[in-house]
């Protein structure tokens, strides 16, 4: 999941007093103003009075952010968007549906979910404008996440790239240590760091409270769709192989000489079951520190080191791309990202719908920091990092294969429950075949 799913660190304060325009009022729905250059949103109609509400993940900075960057377009419409961000929505967002208490809209950091609400009769199928939207802006793979046998009910929002491994440049470069090209010399580098003996080569966390686990997830993805290649890694998680076929086994067994092994983690931590007890977003902290050399998460890391820690190649702290384990498989890359869809069709609701799958709010967003797109309409250059704009433009790329993260794929009751269980279970000791085997008898039967 992991996209920017459990509550991410705040970024820079100064992230806060970026605006979307020097004449966008602070509150929405109030239909513009006599200063307000509205003509962008002419095209979502006049709905005053209207109230749409929006139920997501995601929380507190972020969560700030997000309603920003549709602020102006509440000014210009009359539309209040009324949001709310829970961490327990994964779990919540079901039960208010059986309820009859849904939201208007649900922003899914899972198309697992999103398909279960959707196969459920809960969702509504998204209207031709934002069907029309998403061919236009994005990849044919992205509107592939957000539809449900043959039916489109969700379009992208936003987006983060998976697979970055962080690195302190100063501490590579004092020691002579080369960014590893490949996974055997990441191994080899792994083994030349723990001779050193200076410090742990890697440092990690997979506690996430009710999520916990997740971090580890994308760790054996990364190694199935580097290892085994795209076309098996689409057959993982549709399903089409078993979860426990001897390939994914080998994934595990491939991670698991790095995390397993106590001579190669948990700098800054402790043993390797704290892996377990050490926060997703405070894990990489020893990089910084000086305890560890490498740590492993997705793009939305940038958030997550202190304010003022330069993010650049000759900065404090800099990432490279987890790198290939068979070369021949070519080059590819995991990410996440979330899906909108509705559970009602009034007009504000479709009006809101386009608005979210337009370049309007990926840029709109993007420029706030601490957010990246897979729009084709947004300007890398908006990009407040150059790790942000690295990662927007290796999602634009025509050349890259792309893959969405596996586990949010996956039915719920695998990709975020069965799945992180495992990795808890794998961590504290339990084989990689008996840990696959236990995942494979949890996938939803018929």
């Amino acid at each position: 999941m992991k996209n920017q799913k459990y509550l991410l660190p705040a970024a820079a304060a100064g992230v806060l007093a970026l605006t979307l325009s020097a004449c966008t009022p602070p509150t929405g729905g109030g239909g513009g103003t006599a200063t307000e250059d509205c003509s962008a949103y002419d095209t979502y109609g006049k709905h005053e009075g209207k109230t749409v509400s929006v139920y997501s993940t995601i929380v507190d900075t972020e969560a700030t952010s997000l309603e920003e960057s549709w602020a102006q377009f509440e000014n210009c419409t009359g539309i209040t968007v009324r949001y709310e961000g829970s961490k327990e929505f994964e779990t919540q967002i079901g039960v208010r549906a059986q309820a009859g208490n849904a939201p208007d809209v649900a922003i899914f950091p899972q198309p697992g979910l999103l398909a279960d609400q959707a196969k459920a009769g809960n969702l509504k199928p998204a209207p031709q404008k934002v069907s029309d939207l998403v061919d236009q802006n994005w990849s044919a793979d992205w509107k592939k996440y957000g539809t449900v046998d043959g039916t489109f009910y969700a379009s992208p929002m936003l987006a983060n790239v998976k697979g970055y491994v962080w690195y302190a440049p100063k501490t590579f470069q004092d020691k002579g240590w080369e960014v590893p090209k490949t996974w055997d010399e990441m191994m080899t580098l792994t083994r030349t760091i723990a001779d050193d003996g200076t410090m742990k080569p890697w440092c990690a966390g997979f506690e996430s409270g009710e999520a916990t686990g997740w971090p580890g997830t994308d760790w054996i993805e990364d190694v199935v769709l580097r290892a085994q290649g795209p076309e098996v890694y689409d057959q993982w998680v549709t399903h089409q192989i078993p979860f426990n076929d001897p390939r994914i086994v080998e994934s595990f067994n491939d991670v698991g000489e790095i995390l397993l092994n106590p001579d190669y983690v948990n700098g800054g931590f402790g043993d390797v079951r704290s892996i377990l007890s050490t926060g997703f977003a405070q894990a990489g902290q020893p990089v910084l520190d000086g305890t560890c050399a490498m740590h492993h998460q997705a793009s939305f890391q940038a958030a997550n080191w202190p304010a003022g820690t330069n993010v650049a190649p000759d900065g404090d702290v800099w990432a490279f791309m987890t790198p290939p384990v068979d070369a021949s498989k070519g080059t590819a890359i995991t990410g996440g990202g979330e899906m909108i869809g509705a559970y009602k069709d009034t007009p504000e609701v479709q009006a809101y719908l386009a608005f979210m799958a337009s370049s309007d709010f990926a840029n709109n967003r993007v420029k706030l920091g601490g957010a990246i797109s897979a729009n084709k309409g947004l300007d890398p250059n908006n990009a407040q990092s150059e790790l942000d704009k690295q990662s927007i433009e290796l999602l634009q790329n025509p050349e890259t294969v792309f893959r969405f993260d596996g586990a949010d794929l996956m039915p719920g009751a695998v990709g975020s429950n069965s799945f992180w269980k495992g990795i808890v279970a794998w961590i504290n000791g339990t084989p990689a075949q008996q840990v696959a085997d236990s995942i494979e008898s949890s996938w939803p039967k018929g």
